[in-house]
């Protein structure tokens, strides 16, 4: 399942040593898997902290433990330690974690959803905004509803042409034309407000 070099394992071995603490493990996990956010987290733990699902790794000298639901995205993993003059690089290689565009035989909205779950959501959160879904009609025009941050945004067009459909259109091609159902007058705090009263000119 997992790779774990013997440089690797030499570090993870002098971390543990420093902390002193008997029965000491190092536990591996991954965060929003399935999407281009995916990263793995590596953390030290003790024996009663183990919740019982881990897979167990028996490494020299400590455990090295796989959060149960992490497994399967681990798949062809590797970790290695590089060493520096300033200290050395943990690499953790883990090919299955982002996941995939689900194929051509998905359905379109499930292949939308995907795409919005995956990239254009992760890349909205920074301005605290959400998309979702809303229907793909039969001429392949998807209806998208903004919340959070986007909701009441001036901006929010140009998130849309230029971020959402663009991307959207990239990844789907069969999408004809991406629209916002929101009724954005009622945003409660959005991120780029309209200035009201103002001429263009102005």
């Amino acid at each position: 399942m997992i790779e774990i070099s013997e440089r690797a394992q030499q570090h993870f071995l002098r971390l543990l040593a420093q902390q002193g603490i008997d029965g000491l493990g190092i536990r591996l996990r991954v965060t929003a898997p399935g999407t281009p956010a995916a990263d793995c987290e590596l953390e030290f733990c003790e024996p009663q902290e183990l919740t019982g699902t881990e897979w167990t790794v028996e490494c020299q000298g400590f455990n090295f433990y796989i959060e149960g639901d992490s497994a399967s995205w681990l798949a062809n993993a590797s970790v290695d330690y590089e060493p520096s003059q300033t200290g050395g690089q943990l690499n953790i290689r883990a090919p299955k974690i982002k996941g995939q565009l689900p194929g051509a035989e998905a359905g379109l909205v499930e292949r939308v959803r995907y795409v919005l779950e995956a990239e254009v959501n992760p890349r909205i959160a920074a301005h605290g905004g959400r998309v979702s879904l809303l229907e793909v009609d039969a001429d392949g025009v998807v209806l998208l509803q903004f919340g959070g941050g986007c909701h009441g945004c001036g901006m929010v067009d140009v998130t849309l042409k230029h971020g959402v459909e663009k991307t959207l259109r990239e990844r789907v091609p069969e999408i004809t034309a991406v629209r916002d159902a929101t009724d954005h007058k009622g945003g409660a705090n959005p991120y780029y407000r309209k200035k009201e009263g103002q001429s263009a000119m102005g």
